[in-house]
């Protein structure tokens, strides 16, 4: 699958404000944002601040969905091209197509620091849905499936770790967890405003629109 191997810190320097890819590392001293707020590259720290226009911010909204979720531009348009078939409102109907992706709602959930390590936990085969399991990290999660850690990886050094902190994650309301099993189930389907939005739908919505 093809992905964005630029450094992680590097892209959130680019579009100038934390996007949060790098899990526990972005919440500290040694975040790239507060340690070098400027754009990457030799003249980075000597770039001037230029008129934003329309367009720029339509591109940089896009390309800050892209680096969240860690979609290539092929991959990112064809959920664009779904949420516009969708019934409904289209920003509404991509951010739930984003939103509900398996690797992002196991970041969510507590059972990794982010989604990238989200999505290396999926391929490498750490998660059951509704017993059977699933490797796909862009599998769009329902309401009553039910993500288990698989019982053959719980001898593994991370989940020895992780397991028993999960029972004290903050996690949507719409995601209950149950300690006993180590299960994660979407209860219900999620008012808009209770999604993580960590960008503007609408300005992505108006840049393939044109």
């Amino acid at each position: 699958m093809a992905r964005n191997l630029d450094p992680k810190c590097k892209q959130c320097r680019r579009i100038g404000e934390k996007l949060f890819l790098k899990g526990d590392r972005c919440y500290s001293a040694k975040c790239a944002i507060v340690k070098r707020n400027y754009p990457p590259g030799i003249h980075g720290q000597k770039s001037k601040v230029r008129k934003t226009t329309s367009f720029a911010k339509q591109l940089r909204e896009k390309q800050k969905a892209k680096k969240i979720f860690g979609l290539l531009e092929k991959q990112f348009r064809k959920y664009y091209e779904t949420a516009k078939k969708t019934k409904g409102n289209i920003a509404e109907n991509l951010l739930k197509l984003l939103n509900f992706r398996f690797d992002n709602l196991v970041y969510l959930g507590g059972f990794a620091n982010s989604r990238n390590n989200a999505r290396l936990l999926i391929t490498q085969g750490h998660f059951l849905i509704n017993g059977k399991k699933n490797n796909i990290p862009s599998y769009q999660i329902k309401i009553g499936q039910i993500i288990n850690v698989a019982e053959n990886k719980k001898k593994n050094k991370y989940w020895q770790e992780a397991l028993p902190k999960l029972s004290k994650k903050e996690r949507p309301d719409y995601l209950v967890y149950d300690d006993k099993v180590n299960s994660l189930m979407m209860v219900s389907q999620p008012e808009i405003k209770n999604l993580q939005n960590l960008f503007d739908p609408t300005l992505i919505i108006e840049f393939y629109s044109k």
